[in-house]
């Protein structure tokens, strides 16, 4: 009786998986992280806002001429007194303004008789970002009607603002007409930095200059996510370069 020997054949031994090390693991995740973070602060400054160059000195000193700003998109609703907004305004002509509101909707502003200070619903506003303080044109009264805006330059006595158009609607716009909200100055880069927001309308009832929005921790992340690239490969390569270098020698 013939018996059948069973016998197992060994293949070729399987090539082993390289593994990864663990520095290009890391290498990985941090080239990873800084993509995220730059992709997504660069987004978020290219949906949220917009660059307008300043043709004039109306807002001097705050924004002056030439200055490049960025300005966030806002819905109605969203502006309120101290805001440096840019609107465009058929009855003003129909061109790009950029002006700061001093009054809303239900608003009586006017400026004193006596000193042309500014007021708004019968109280004094301290201007600190004017470019002159004092008397800055005629004195004029204006109940501000509901769903539009009352504006005026930092530079008094070199802008063409509601004071200049008190015949159409009292010198008021429609506050759908604002596109957006300077939070920043981007160009020359000897001024740029964050638009300080102002108190000077804090103590009225109603609504206030609007907080910042997200335009500064957007610009970090997009910062620091480019050099953790930049640098994360940079150590890459030089670690790369030095371990081919080393078995080189070894060989």
């Amino acid at each position: 009786m013939s018996s059948v020997v069973e016998q197992t054949v060994d293949g070729p031994p399987s090539a082993a998986r390289p593994r990864r090390r663990p520095a290009a693991v890391l290498q990985g995740v941090a080239i990873g992280l800084g993509l995220v973070l730059m992709i997504g602060g660069f987004a978020l400054l290219a949906l949220d806002y917009r660059p307008y160059r300043i043709p004039t000195a109306s807002m001097a000193p705050t924004l002056r001429i030439g200055d490049t700003v960025l300005a966030r998109t806002i819905d109605d609703g969203a502006v309120g007194r101290g805001d440096v907004v840019v609107f465009r305004d058929q009855a003003w002509g129909g061109e790009l303004m950029v002006k700061r509101v001093v009054a809303v909707g239900g608003d009586t502003v006017a400026t004193t008789d006596d000193d042309h200070r500014l007021t708004v619903n019968g109280k004094p506003v301290d201007e600190p970002y004017l470019a002159v303080q004092g008397p800055s044109g005629s004195s004029f009264t204006v109940e501000v009607p509901a769903g539009r805006l009352f504006l005026l330059g930092d530079n008094r006595l070199g802008s063409l603002d509601s004071r200049t158009h008190l015949e159409i609607d009292g010198g008021t716009i429609p506050a759908g007409e604002v596109q957006a909200r300077v939070e920043a100055t981007l160009m020359p880069f000897g001024r740029s930095g964050l638009l300080a927001r102002t108190r000077a309308f804090d103590a009225l009832d109603g609504p206030k200059a609007g907080r910042p929005g997200p335009l500064e921790p957007a610009f970090y992340a997009t910062v620091v996510g480019a050099a953790l690239i930049v640098v994360t490969s940079a150590v890459g390569g030089v670690a790369g370069l030095a371990g081919r270098i080393g078995r080189r020698r070894a060989a």
